[in-house]
């Protein structure tokens, strides 16, 4: 079986395609991060059996008649280097500096220190959330330094003292520093609770109703065990949470 699609998911389908392997003797089961595009396209053509994705459809995707399930929720984190003494900013200055508007850390409570924007590619899931939700879809500065992982994403912002990007909240290390969105941090309880602002839903596409296999795959991944272990220890938060904390 293939799995194929976002990065940010990767870390969840590999440990439970490892575990699952583990209890299901002679089942082989290929997890690759290739961005959610190429898996939704993947999935789309035959070529995997589940395409895996950190956005929703776009317009023209939904005539593929995918099936979705939903297995996590995520924040996507604003980060700047930990030298950076700006704490929160609000989205209309997010917006704004990553349309490259504000240039200038100073503009925003900072030093005076020239923003460098870093940015992921078109492919990515966790840009298209981004430029979804934070820039209502309208253009990102074509300066920034455009970048095809959340790792090295989160690499350059480690290293240069100017830079800001965002990464998914389960990839966040001591390495960087998040900033507040609208006074809220991006945690867990402000997840769960809808208060931060950058969250969305990560998903399993398949091409149709999962079955055999697949089903088995989707079914465990979806399990308490891996749902409170592997996706908590991904950083990211249980798609039974919101249910749970609603009760």
């Amino acid at each position: 079986m293939i799995v194929t699609g976002s990065t940010t998911i990767q870390p969840i389908a590999e440990v439970a395609a490892e575990e699952f392997m583990a209890t299901h003797p002679g089942t082989a089961i290929l997890v690759s991060g290739v961005g959610s595009s190429a898996g939704i396209e993947n999935v789309s053509s035959g070529t995997s059996d589940i395409g895996t994705s950190s956005r929703e459809l776009k317009d023209e995707e939904l005539d593929l008649r995918l099936v979705d399930t939903p297995v996590a929720y995520d924040a996507i984190a604003v980060i700047v280097n930990p030298s950076n003494p700006v704490d929160n900013l609000s989205t209309a200055e997010i917006k704004a500096i990553f349309q490259g508007k504000i240039i200038n850390w100073s503009e925003v409570g900072g030093p005076d220190m020239e923003i460098g924007i870093v940015n992921r590619d078109e492919a990515s899931g966790t840009r298209e959330a981004f430029s979804k939700i934070v820039l209502d879809k309208e253009r990102f500065d074509p300066r920034a330094v455009i970048l095809p992982g959340t790792g090295q994403v989160r690499s350059v912002v480690a290293q240069a003292p100017g830079a800001i990007g965002y990464i998914s909240l389960g990839f966040v290390t001591p390495e960087v520093k998040t900033v507040a969105v609208d006074g809220v941090v991006p945690e867990e309880p402000t997840v769960v609770s809808g208060a931060y602002p950058i969250q969305r839903v990560l998903h399993f596409f398949t091409a149709e109703e999962p079955a055999g296999l697949v089903k088995e795959y989707v079914d465990f991944v979806l399990s308490p065990d891996i749902q409170e272990t592997v996706v908590r220890d991904a950083g990211f938060i249980p798609i039974t949470a919101k249910e749970r904390f609603s009760e």
